[in-house]
């Protein structure tokens, strides 16, 4: 099972249901790039309420009479909301399609344009959020003064629930895997898997510095990183650094575990290597499979976060997330709330 995860300030001051129809949990990607109208892949911009995005990604390769590998996708979007999302499908020559027969109640055909290159797995910008809160109970004020305190500090960079798979199987299967008990075929089944390990690990180190306050300050040995960049820096404890982490310029960040060596030292390497004999299936398994070590900054900062208190006892939240970061985690520390995380 995925271990519990402090909070980052003193726990939510409401409680609240997320999820109650899907207009409740809006998500719209973010592409990041501009499609050349040209090509063997035709970019699809589809709408869908309550359909699983692997799902739909089968349906449009049987609708274009393609098999399942043709259609590709960036991540996987909640089943139980309104998303929007890119499915890229390689159609080799001229052939056109007309894609107006893929619609139905639950699915719209936005845009259709033509790209060189296919939709990789990640390759988001990020990801557009609107989340309503119904039958929110607690002090108003309370929960104005938490979101004015998550918009100017950002959150502890989690990963969400989702990771780990109904009652944490993900990470009970990653240690059969890693025991040896498990043998797979699927590759995409086995990554999830890995996936899983990988991101308990980073929860766990990323959770022993929020109980210690240092998840958003700056400690001996740690390497930073940007919030929407994969690279990482080393950087003295000087004023000016220091600064900019206060400033959420730059953030500390946590190991996702594999092969190499380490890249923190003193203070930060004690912490990482302190989980590490916690998890030693995990950390053992995951470098001796050949996973690459790398790293995910321990905080996230929302600062476009806006909300509304509605009528009926509802709060809507708006922000936007660079890819990889849950907005689930963002609403843990306003509200306690009861809701499908599919």
């Amino acid at each position: 099972m995925p271990s519990s995860l402090p909070y980052a300030f003193d726990g939510p001051p409401a409680t609240g249901k997320i999820k109650l129809k899907p207009e409740d949990f809006i998500v719209e990607e973010i592409l990041g790039f501009e499609l050349t109208g040209e090509g063997e892949h035709v970019f699809l911009k589809v709408q869908k309420r309550g359909e699983n995005t692997d799902y739909l990604a089968r349906q449009i390769a049987k609708y274009a009479d393609l098999p399942k590998m043709a259609v590709s996708y960036a991540g996987m979007k909640d089943r139980f909301g309104l998303t929007t999302q890119w499915f890229s499908v390689h159609i080799p020559g001229k052939r056109e399609v007309d894609w107006s027969g893929l619609e139905s109640e639950s699915v719209s055909v936005l845009e259709s344009i033509r790209h060189n290159r296919k939709l990789k797995k990640g390759a988001l910008k990020g990801n557009r959020f609107e989340i309503t809160v119904r039958e929110l109970e607690g002090d108003k004020n309370l929960v104005e003064e938490k979101l004015a305190q998550v918009k100017a500090a950002g959150v502890p960079n989690y990963f969400g629930p989702q990771r780990f798979g109904r009652e944490g199987n993900n990470l009970i299967q990653a240690e059969a895997l890693f025991k040896g008990e498990l043998r797979l075929r699927d590759r995409n089944l086995e990554g999830i898997y890995l996936s899983a390990a990988r991101s308990e690990i980073f929860n766990r180190v990323l959770a022993r510095r929020v109980d210690a306050g240092t998840w958003n300050q700056a400690v001996e040995g740690d390497v930073f990183m940007f919030a929407d960049s994969n690279s990482i820096f080393r950087a003295e404890l000087t004023p000016e650094t220091l600064t900019r982490v206060a400033a959420l310029d730059i953030h500390p960040s946590g190991p996702l575990w594999g092969k190499g060596e380490p890249a923190t030292t003193g203070e930060a390497l004690a912490i990482e290597q302190a989980i590490a004999l916690e998890l030693p299936v995990f950390t053992e398994g995951l470098e001796r499979i050949g996973m690459e070590t790398s790293r995910r900054p321990l905080r996230l900062p929302i600062p476009d976060l806006r909300w509304e208190f509605c009528e009926n006892s509802a709060l809507r939240l708006c922000f936007t997330l660079t890819s990889g970061n849950y907005a689930t985690v963002v609403l843990r520390e306003v509200v306690n709330f009861e809701g499908s995380l599919d």
